[in-house]
């Protein structure tokens, strides 16, 4: 009995994909849950795994057919597979995969004529963007022409206004020729460099096969130092003077760590501008003497940032209540609890987990400050989806932890901590950071004592925490010294009355200075 293979369910703001890669023909005995087929969304790529062991009998949507969610995409069948593939068979398998390769490079428009030096040539493409992004930037070419690279391997960066997309080769290879250079702008899909099948492309220049051995290659002597291959490439990158840099390697050989340590004290920098320099600033050098300026174009991300904070404030009637909470409580649990917690949880026990538990129950007992507004319409949502701002060299983005109410507080500060990494590195998502119910961001680990925290459009508030700050306070008729936080929250009036923003931030305040209402749910 056959067997429906189907596409995944998208979610809501997904209306339909399109079959990326099928990595199983007609014929080819597939076990359960192994990748059978791609679907490419525009927000992310879905894999479809075997629901069954079988043969894959029949494909019902060929590579690049629109499909909606749950549409049958083909059958698995009993039995082995009819081609004489046994399970194991390595070299049927490659052959599969160089098939489901072939199909990928004709859909991207490759080159199938084979230049001498060289094998196949592709188009690399920018990837397919979201709808709300309409461009983005090269931030960074990771290999140069004639470079030989892994399939796979990173090639390139592009910058959006919300993440840092990375272009990978289509197969082992080279580029032949770079059509986008750093800093061009870019739509999507836009061809940004011809790559050539094989062990080098071929339009590499003597220089650039020599050094296309990658990590692999050979020792190179620059002046009186011997550079190894990692070593090379970074120095090549940052534009270093090796004479300034000690190798600790075997014979004084300077190894990749040398120039990491180099970098990182900035003690080998060359004197006279770098080639990027121009790049980096549109401004002529200053003269000595002269008072220093330096002018660059502003991000990509810092353009959006800009953007949506003036229309918060000029579309949103937004206002601001502002409260502060005896600390003492929640440090006197972390005190208590962080080495066991840290052994358990391996993740230490932070602020951030309790506020985020409190601000889930005071969206549910306020459902207004969960809403938002879209368009003349309130959307009441019926979950708390809470954003997170993140601080990056970049800018400001807001990641999403989706659920809340249902996370326990170790899974809180879990995400929070792999949020905080990916987004340094500019690796998250866009669909992480869409979708939000609520925000809240932490200027206290900057020293803040309070600020006005502007709303994350199309939600209706937003939670500011500050710094914590011993201060005499009176209690029970005393005057005692305690912990305290401003808390502060932004809303949307009209959406929110004032009597409900207030009583919400006072939710707030009661369950961080007694911690056991979020366990008792009282």
């Amino acid at each position: 009995m056959a067997t429906e293979i189907k596409a995944p369910t998208f979610p809501e703001s997904v209306a339909e994909g399109s079959v990326a890669a099928w990595h199983k023909k007609p014929g080819d005995s597939v076990e359960r849950d192994e990748l059978i087929v791609e679907i490419e969304t525009d927000k992310v790529v879905l894999e479809v795994l075997a629901p069954e062991a079988g043969t894959l009998s029949e494909v019902m949507a060929e590579e690049g057919d629109t499909v909606q969610s749950e549409q049958i995409l083909g059958r698995i069948g009993e039995g082995k597979a009819t081609g004489g593939k046994e399970k194991g068979d390595n070299k049927n398998e490659k052959k599969t995969d160089a098939k489901a390769d072939q199909k990928a490079a004709a859909k991207s428009d490759a080159k199938a004529d084979k230049p001498a030096g060289g094998g196949k040539q592709h188009q690399v493409k920018a990837p397919t963007f979201p709808e709300s992004i309409q461009e983005g930037t090269v931030a960074t070419w990771h290999k140069q022409v004639g470079e030989a690279v892994k399939r796979d391997e990173v090639l390139a960066d592009i910058e959006t206004d919300k993440v840092v997309l990375e272009v990978v080769a289509p197969a082992d290879g080279a580029l032949a020729e770079i059509k986008a250079e750093e800093g061009s702008q870019v739509e999507s899909e836009a061809v940004l460099a011809i790559f050539t099948e094989g062990a080098g492309g071929v339009a590499a220049a003597p220089a650039e096969e020599a050094a296309a051995g990658g990590d692999e290659g050979a020792d190179e002597k620059v002046d009186d130092k011997i550079l190894a291959p990692a070593a090379r490439k970074m120095v090549a990158e940052h534009d270093l003077d090796v004479s300034k840099i000690d190798g600790t390697g075997k014979g004084g050989r300077i190894l990749k760590e040398d120039v990491q340590r180099a970098l990182q004290a900035g003690s080998a920098k060359k004197v006279a501008a770098s080639s990027a320099a121009p790049k980096q600033a549109a401004a002529a050098p200053v003269v000595e003497g002269e008072r220093p300026e330096k002018r660059v174009p502003m991000s990509r991300l810092r353009k959006t940032i800009a953007k949506r904070l003036v229309e918060a404030q000029q579309t949103a009637a937004m206002l601001t209540t502002y409260n502060e909470v005896d600390m003492g409580a929640v440090m006197s649990l972390r005190a208590q609890y962080k080495d066991t917690f840290i052994k358990t949880h391996d993740v230490k026990l932070g602020f951030m987990g309790f506020f985020v538990k409190a601000a889930s129950e005071a969206l549910k007992r306020f459902p207004d400050v969960n809403a938002s507004i879209d368009g003349s319409d309130i959307v009441y949502h019926g979950y708390q989806d809470i954003g997170v701002a993140v601080s990056t060299d970049r800018g400001l983005v807001v990641p999403v932890l989706r659920d809340t109410d249902s996370m326990k507080i170790a899974d809180v500060e879990k995400g929070i901590v792999d949020f905080g990494k990916r987004a340094r590195d500019g690796k998250l998502g866009i669909d992480e950071m869409q979708g939000g119910t609520f925000t809240i961001t932490n200027g206290g680990i900057f020293g803040s004592l309070m600020s006005t925290p502007i709303i994350n459009p199309p939600q209706t508030a937003i939670l500011g925490m500050h710094k914590i700050q011993e201060r005499p306070m009176a209690v029970n008729g005393k005057v005692e010294i305690r912990p305290m936080m401003y808390l502060a929250v932004s809303y949307d009036h009209r959406m929110i009355d004032g009597k409900d923003a207030v009583q919400f931030l006072v939710t707030i305040k009661e369950l961080l200075e007694d911690p056991a209402r979020l366990l008792l749910d009282v």
